[in-house]
Parts: C-alpha cells; sequence; structure tokens
C-alpha cells in the first residue's frame, strides 16, 4: 500500500474523535481542535497553511501546492470540518470515538465529510514527502460551518481573503463520487453537477385578535393554515432538467430498462436506497416545517406564521415562485428565512475526463454519470462566486449493500477503510494528471 493508503483511516479517526458539532446556534465546540490537527499533519511533512479563525474557534485552513505548470488554472480541493450533532444514546458505538471495526470507521462525520478531509491530508502529505509536484497548482482547503450555512467558513473566505483562491477556476468538494453497483462488471460512479435552489420562506398572516368564543371571519390562524395546507400537498408536476434527464437515461441504460420521461419511476426505483439522494431532483418541493400562532387557548391571535422549506430546480426559480405565491393567496405574505440559488454545469471539460480516467484506472468497472442533488454544498453556495466551476467528488467504492444515503446525518455512520484507500488512490492520480 502506498503511505497514502496506510494512514488515511487513522487520519480520518483522530478528525472523528474530535467533536466539531455545529448546532447552527454557535453554542457548538467550533473546529480549532480539528484545524490545529491538520496544520500539525501538515507541518510534519514541511507543508506550510494559513490558519484563518473567522471567530473565536472556528477555524480554517488553506494550503496552495504548487503544481509542475504553473500556467494552468489552479483547482480547489474543499472538505468542511464540521459534523451535525450526534446522540450517543442512538448509536452502536461513541459517535466520537472513531473506532475501527469490522472494516470500517464509526462515528460522526465518517462520510460528512471527515472521509474527504482525511484523503486530502493523505495525498497531500504522502506528494511532500515524495516531493511529487501536482500538475496544476491545488488548494487544499479545510473548512468550518458548512453545515450551518458557511457563514465563519466558506462565506468568510471568499468574502474576506479571496486572494488565498487566486487563479482557481475549478473546485471539488463532497456528495459525489460514490459507487453503485449495477453487477459484477459495471459500478456507476455518480459526480455531482447540479444542485437544487434553497428558499426557505416564513409564510405570514394578519387578522382581527378576539376572543375565541366569538365569531371571527378574519382568523390570521385559518389563512395560514390554509396556505401551508395548499402548499404543502401540492403536486409538483416533473420537471426533469439536463442533469437529471442524463441521469435517467445512464442508469436506465445500464440496468437494460427503458426510459420513459413521463414515468421515471421504475428507474429511481432500481437505484435502491439512494433514491433518496436524487428522487427530489425530479420536482421542485414545498415541505412545510413549523407553525406559530397564539398564546391562549381562549384568545385568536393577531398574527400567525408557518415555515416552508422550499427547493427548486437549476433554471426554473421564477416558476417556481410564482407558482408558490398563487398557492400562497393573497392574504399571506412569505419573506425569506434564508434564500440561495440553484447551480448546474455540464458534465465535460479536462477535469471530468481527468476524474473518469482516475477511477477507471482503479475500477474497470467503472462508468461516471453526472446526478443533481436536492441540498446544497460549499461549491455552490460561496464559491462559485468566484466563477468556480464545483463538482461534487469524493471518489469511494463502496460494497453494494451498503445504504450509503442512510450515513449522511444518521445513526452508526460510518465508512469502510477499503473505500477511503481507494480514495487516496483515486485522487492521487487526479492531481497527478488533471
Amino acid at each position: 500500500m502506498t503511505p497514502a493508503e496506510t494512514e488515511v483511516a487513522e487520519l480520518c479517526s483522530e478528525l472523528i474523535r474530535v467533536d466539531t458539532s455545529n448546532y447552527g446556534d454557535g453554542s457548538g465546540p467550533g473546529e480549532r481542535a480539528a484545524a490545529e490537527i491538520v496544520m500539525a499533519r501538515l507541518a510534519e511533512v514541511g507543508a506550510e497553511a494559513t490558519y484563518v479563525e473567522s471567530a473565536p474557534g472556528r477555524g480554517n485552513v488553506v494550503t496552495r501546492i504548487e503544481g509542475s505548470d504553473p500556467g494552468l488554472p489552479a483547482l480547489l480541493v474543499h472538505g468542511h470540518l464540521d459534523v451535525v450533532p450526534a446522540n450517543a444514546a442512538d448509536w452502536t458505538v461513541d459517535p466520537f470515538a472513531g473506532e475501527i471495526r469490522d472494516g470500517y470507521i464509526w462515528g460522526r462525520g465518517a462520510v460528512d465529510m471527515k472521509d474527504m478531509d482525511a484523503m486530502m491530508l493523505a495525498v497531500l502529505r504522502q506528494m511532500a514527502t515524495e516531493g511529487r509536484k501536482p500538475r496544476r497548482d491545488v488548494v487544499f482547503a479545510w473548512v468550518a460551518d458548512e453545515e450551518a450555512g458557511g457563514e465563519y467558513g466558506a462565506k468568510y473566505l471568499t468574502a474576506k481573503h479571496p486572494e488565498l483562491f487566486d487563479g482557481v477556476d475549478h473546485a471539488i468538494s463532497e456528495v459525489g463520487g460514490y459507487s453503485l453497483e449495477v453487477d459484477p462488471s459495471l459500478r456507476l460512479y455518480l459526480i455531482e453537477t447540479a444542485q437544487k435552489g434553497l428558499a426557505w420562506m416564513r409564510l405570514v398572516a394578519g387578522g382581527t385578535a378576539g376572543h375565541g368564543s366569538m365569531l371571527n371571519s378574519d382568523n390570521a390562524v385559518t389563512e395560514v393554515a390554509k396556505a401551508v395546507a395548499r402548499l404543502g400537498s401540492h403536486e409538483w408536476p416533473l420537471n426533469l432538467t439536463p442533469t437529471v434527464r442524463r441521469f435517467l437515461s445512464e442508469v436506465a441504460d445500464a440496468f437494460g430498462l427503458p426510459f420513459d420521461p413521463e414515468d421515471p419511476a421504475p428507474i429511481i426505483e432500481a437505484i435502491g436506497p439512494l433514491a433518496r439522494f436524487v428522487g427530489a431532483t425530479l420536482r421542485h418541493t414545498t415541505n412545510p416545517t413549523m407553525l406559530a400562532a397564539g398564546y391562549k387557548a381562549n384568545v385568536i391571535p393577531g398574527q400567525a406564521s408557518a415555515v416552508v422549506d422550499g427547493r427548486f430546480l437549476p433554471g426554473l426559480e421564477e416558476e417556481f415562485l410564482s407558482t408558490v405565491d398563487g398557492l400562497l393567496g393573497p392574504d399571506v405574505r412569505r419573506e425569506y428565512i434564508t434564500h440561495d440559488i440553484a447551480l448546474e454545469t455540464t458534465f465535460d471539460g479536462e477535469l471530468v475526463e481527468s476524474m473518469i480516467a482516475a477511477l477507471k484506472a482503479e475500477d474497470p468497472t467503472a462508468r461516471a454519470v453526472p446526478y443533481c442533488m436536492s441540498g446544497g454544498t460549499d461549491n455552490k453556495t460561496f464559491f462559485a462566486d468566484l466563477n468556480i466551476r464545483g463538482f461534487g467528488f469524493v471518489p469511494l467504492r463502496l460494497p453494494a449493500e451498503m445504504d450509503f444515503a442512510a450515513m449522511f446525518h444518521g445513526v452508526d455512520e460510518r465508512v469502510p477503510v477499503d473505500a477511503l484507500r481507494f480514495g487516496t488512490r483515486v485522487l492521487d492520480r487526479l492531481l497527478t494528471n488533471y
């Protein structure tokens, strides 16, 4: 095994053992301790890095490795150090012990995304030790706060320190590059090229306050409830974006299924648990999540509100909002809690070709296919503002029986050690040849 393959599992465990839970309200431990581990492991091999603390405890690490051809645009490889919280009582193992058992590394962040953090670190350390250069400059970034919107991570870095990303035109990061085994002779590797937009909306209705025993035809709770019911029960039509259409076509071909754009359900069913990743990318979604009104059983409040999690397809935001406004009705207004763009890039170019070549060199059964995420990552949210074209690519060759989608934010999150070793080999090839 290469040095990177040898140490990647322990690096991943070491990072998991640092609790970097992000509660979204500033009450978590922060990422400083994990960032200090990254800094220390880089220093051991003589790699200089920049530590940026955006707020007390919110640590970010960025380093640039010089390429053999400085005339080429640089590549950004980034991962986040924070994780979502975990309730230890629900887990088979301590979620922050980084235990290696039965060929897996267990713990919060094992797939989201301290696996990639460790792969980045292992490959960089090996290249530095061997004195090897990548083909082009590579900027490695381990960032804070992705799980709560990136305020203290990618947003801060791109706004306050854009010089760290000078010359970068492409990026790779999370939620892509993982395998779906069709049969022993064919594995699909899903590379993320698109992400839905985000519209977290607060719906507000005003009305006439009064006694609960009296007639009231201007009830704010009633108006909000009707709007929530209309949005929550609305059947958004199928709308296949270019990325989704190509993904469905590729999967249909791989499984020997007909591709009917009017009825893609059999294709989605064929990919099993991964349908949770892509099923919501066939249409817009509006899911009510919160309700608030009143303070006493016999008092009709003068205002009521609700929260709806809206996700819209790339290129179709205006259509989405127009429909939402029509469903709300004239007596309910909406305001954004969080709004973020949708993004879609094409599945072509030298980086895509290099990702495909690196995968096939390590797995001859590999076929790379583009797909759209129903969520979002730092690739879209902030690095796109610097005109950096982002892809989801964390290369993992997974066991056919593994429910990979359940690992994200799930109980007993874990990643196969062999998958990490595979990932270091693919990542090393990519950086060397791209």
